[in-house]
């Protein structure tokens, strides 16, 4: 059950989700130009549905549709026009801390009455949500890389996602990578099938993921998660955690490359792209957010949950090792580099 570290403690994700909010500021251009294509392609709609597809928690839960809706009300603000009722429903898994969401959904609400309701949609984004023909304009941030499901052909088959011995781990990483590119292309695929049926025609999408900046791979950061299991990893020769453990652990998680993402949208072929980012994954954020301490407090809050699940409280261990290994590595920066951040904004053909 994925879901990011609940509440509003020192580890908690609303505390601690300063990257996701520097990716949504980058998406607030492309927001705002879907939201005047959408107010312009057709008459002003009299009610407009806007959603955001894994919310999370905390500040950042509001943000996209917050942005959504404040560049409606800047158009019809300059037309004179009265702004359309709007109906803004979040989305995330059940586990997620949904009483923060609902907090903060009424005052987004209080704050613009008498248009704007609110909701709450639990449920997974590889399921249908919402009615056909209902939503206008969907949103998502630092959500899409999260599968379904790990690859079934590694752990049906109990072969490591990342072997601990470097030999046997480059020999088996053409398999590995494939294993989790079908399975990203499968889950994004039927995503996109699903936001299909369920925005009106016209209707818009603007997502953005962790990626890859190209297809080319090598052994070093292949995962979004390496760095996860590269501390595991020296847990288990340390003798924290169980090296049985470590092998049957499978991240379900995926960053793909700019041109898998493009190829993937094209190919299902129910959205044009209208624009298309790719940047490195620090790019326009604060540097202080990627200092080793508060990397760690970020990665802690994202994948405290899942680890915890499957090796127990390991996480002070974790945490400890994490800063030791960045201290004499210094790994962390070179690995960041290897990332990109990449967003598109669609509309449905």
């Amino acid at each position: 059950m994925v879901h990011m570290n609940q509440g509003e403690g020192d580890t908690s994700y609303a505390r601690n989700c300063g990257i996701q909010n520097a990716e949504q500021n980058r998406m607030k251009p492309l927001i705002e130009a879907a939201v005047v294509d959408l107010c312009t392609s057709t008459s002003l709609p009299r009610n407009m549905v806007i959603t955001d597809l894994g919310c999370s928690s905390g500040s950042n839960a509001l943000v996209l549709v917050s942005v959504a809706i404040e560049a409606i009300k800047s158009y019809c603000i300059q037309l004179q026009k009265n702004p359309p009722e709007m109906c803004v429903f979040l989305n995330d898994l059940p586990n997620n801390d949904f009483t923060m969401v609902i907090k903060n959904l009424v005052t987004l609400r209080q704050g613009n009455e008498p248009f704007v309701v609110t909701g709450v949609t639990p449920g997974s984004f590889y399921e249908r949500l919402f009615t056909s023909g209902s939503l206008h304009l969907v949103c998502s941030s630092s959500s899409l890389h999260w599968l379904s499901k790990a690859p079934e052909v590694l752990t049906m088959n109990h072969i490591p996602a990342y072997n601990i011995d470097e030999h046997a781990r480059r020999e088996m990483l053409p398999m590995i990578l494939e294993a989790y590119a079908q399975q990203f292309r499968n889950d994004f695929t039927h995503f996109l099938k699903l936001r299909a049926k369920e925005l009106l025609s016209g209707g818009r999408m603007v997502i953005s993921i962790t990626g890859r900046h190209s297809d080319g791979f090598s052994s070093k950061l292949f995962h979004i998660w390496e760095t996860i299991v590269q501390i595991l990893s020296v847990m288990v020769l340390e003798g924290v955690i169980d090296k049985a453990k470590f092998d049957s652990f499978y991240m379900p998680m995926y960053g793909p490359s700019s041109e898998e993402f493009r190829d993937i949208i094209q190919e299902e072929g129910s959205f044009v792209i209208k624009e298309m980012l790719v940047r490195d994954f620090t790019s326009d954020a604060d540097s202080a957010l990627f200092a080793p301490k508060m990397f760690m407090c970020h990665m802690r809050a994202v994948f405290e949950p899942i680890i915890v699940q499957h090796f127990g409280e390991v996480m002070e261990e974790f945490t400890r090792t994490a800063e030791r290994q960045w201290r004499v590595d210094g790994i962390l920066m070179d690995q960041l580099g290897r990332l990109a951040w990449l967003c598109v904004s669609l509309t449905k053909a």
